[in-house]
């Protein structure tokens, strides 16, 4: 009897045995993999989408323009996965860059002595200068020909910096495109910011009656913005930009958006 009690619980326990193996064989859950998907490597920047050619938004809402081109180009070359760009008012980049928010600001930013203070600044990606736009028959030809003027200039740019190092007074806007918008409106005589810019709203505005010259302020170069200190980002995108610049692709966006090759940037 207590034999026949052995045998019946091994029994019992083989044929649970049994149908534990049947039932792991049937299931449709697929062994792990040996390759898992390689997590999503993000570049976070920062831009004043706001300022075309070089960001703005298309028609679908959607950021676009040399800059933006540019970055993202660059952020596939050092391996990321993905950029996110994120807009805010170009007075506020730096402080959020500063805060962590972004690992970098590209928007058209002039590499200056007091910027660099505050920011680690890539090599130069961009020529650029200071142009004044006016109503056609102002014949301003100079910056000491605005004095006494209302003149319009974008919120903390070289623009701004350039008028006022001369003594005079600026009316301040949020965008270049606003101060621009003030001008055919009259409600300044001229204005002051980036030549690409400038010339770009009139090709936009034909009808607007605006025309332009050189500010005669110097040469100014636009330069990537990273966190002070952040030395590794910035020679990978040191890197990655003199590439892009060897291998046509620079060269490339430049004239999609310009219409002419790149200058030669020393």
């Amino acid at each position: 009897m207590f034999r026949s009690k052995i045998r019946f619980v091994l029994t019992a326990v083989l044929s649970l045995s049994l149908l534990t193996l049947a039932g792991c064989g049937s299931t449709n859950t697929p062994a792990p993999s040996s390759n898992p998907a390689p997590e999503e490597k993000v570049l976070r920047v920062g831009s004043d989408i706001a300022y075309a050619p070089f960001e703005f938004m298309d028609e679908k809402q959607v950021a676009t323009g040399f800059d933006i081109e540019l970055i993202q180009a660059l952020g596939a070359d050092m391996g990321y996965t993905k950029v996110d760009i994120e807009t805010a008012a170009f007075d506020g980049l730096i402080p959020a860059l500063q805060a962590g928010k972004y690992e970098a600001v590209i928007s058209a930013m002039t590499i200056t002595e007091e910027r660099a203070k505050s920011v680690l600044f890539s090599d130069k990606y961009f020529l650029s200068g200071q142009y004044i736009a006016m109503k056609k028959g102002a014949n301003f030809k100079s910056l000491a020909d605005l004095k006494g003027k209302k003149i319009g200039v974008q919120l903390n740019t070289t623009g701004q910096y350039a008028v006022e190092e001369k003594g005079m007074e600026t009316n301040k806007y949020d965008t270049t495109p606003d101060a621009m918008n003030a001008l055919i409106s009259g409600g300044v005589d001229a204005v002051v910011a980036d030549s690409p810019v400038v010339l770009w709203f009139q090709a936009q505005n034909p009808t607007a009656q605006i025309e332009s010259v050189n500010a005669d302020s110097g040469e100014e170069y636009y330069g990537i913005a990273m966190k002070l200190g952040n030395t590794e980002l910035a020679g990978k995108m040191n890197a990655s930009l003199k590439k892009l610049m060897e291998n046509g692709k620079y060269n490339e966006i430049y004239k999609k958006w310009f219409k002419v090759d790149a200058p030669t940037i020393k």
